[in-house]
């Protein structure tokens, strides 16, 4: 039986990670994405916290729903977990309730998927500047995350961000890597990733979580559907996917 989970996706800097993750994953699987207003390019907290407003969240709902969406995910990391656990929280709820179905966010994503993988630890590789990859850090701790280390790049735009190729992705993770970390959290969904993770994990030797990675997972445990499927690294291994509060989606 098909399922349609829809995106809601700022501006268009890895836009194309959604088709091939839609094609990777098979399985009658439709991941449409719709873009939001992204207003200025900037990961500054003034700014993101604009981008994730619930007037453009809910610009893109209609058309979301005319592709047949059965949940929704905000397909942002840093425009979520910047109004904080609490503020994250409300800002899914209401992008739930404008849309009528099940709706997430990239922050919870993560979240939920560290949860999944059993990890007690984790290392965040930002592309962001430091006080940005803090708050997201400050978001997992929320979680009952123990985030062993941070590290920020200082990249202002997400269209920087989404030239970004495997050698500059991959030293993103070995600098932001740390040898008491479970799993290495990699937040942007500006960031292509979707064609490098086995690379990526390979080069670590430890699972790694992206943000489109894990916004289409997150989409796929909103319908209750669990894809096995290793070109999408160790989270796409096929386990269970765990049940999650209901006000998170």
């Amino acid at each position: 039986m098909a399922s349609t989970v829809g995106f809601l996706y700022p501006g268009h800097s890895a836009e194309d990670d959604y088709p091939r993750l839609e094609a990777l994953l098979g399985s009658g699987l439709r991941l449409p994405l719709v873009h939001t207003d992204i207003g200025e390019d900037a990961h500054r907290v003034d700014a993101l916290l604009e981008m994730g407003s619930a007037a453009r969240l809910a610009a893109g709902v209609a058309d979301l729903k005319s592709r047949g969406a059965e949940a929704v995910v905000w397909a942002c990391t840093s425009a979520s977990f910047v109004f904080g656990w609490e503020g994250a929280q409300a800002q899914v709820r209401e992008l739930s309730a404008t849309a009528g179905l099940p709706a997430s966010s990239t922050s919870f994503a993560f979240a939920h998927a560290v949860r999944a993988l059993g990890a007690e630890r984790v290392a965040i590789a930002a592309t962001y500047p430091d006080d940005v990859a803090e708050c997201f850090r400050a978001f997992l701790k929320d979680a009952g995350t123990d985030v062993v280390s941070t590290c920020g790049s200082g990249i202002i735009t997400a269209a920087e961000v989404g030239t970004w190729g495997l050698e500059e992705i991959l030293l993103l993770a070995r600098t932001g890597d740390h040898p008491d970390a479970d799993v290495v959290l990699l937040p942007d969904t500006a960031l292509h990733t979707a064609d490098f993770l086995p690379a990526i994990e390979a080069e670590l030797r430890k699972p790694v979580l992206t943000a489109n990675q894990v916004t289409a997972w997150e989409g796929l445990r909103l319908l209750d559907r669990t894809v096995a499927c290793p070109a999408l690294g160790t989270l796409f291994a096929g386990a269970p996917v765990p049940s999650v509060p209901s006000a998170v989606g």
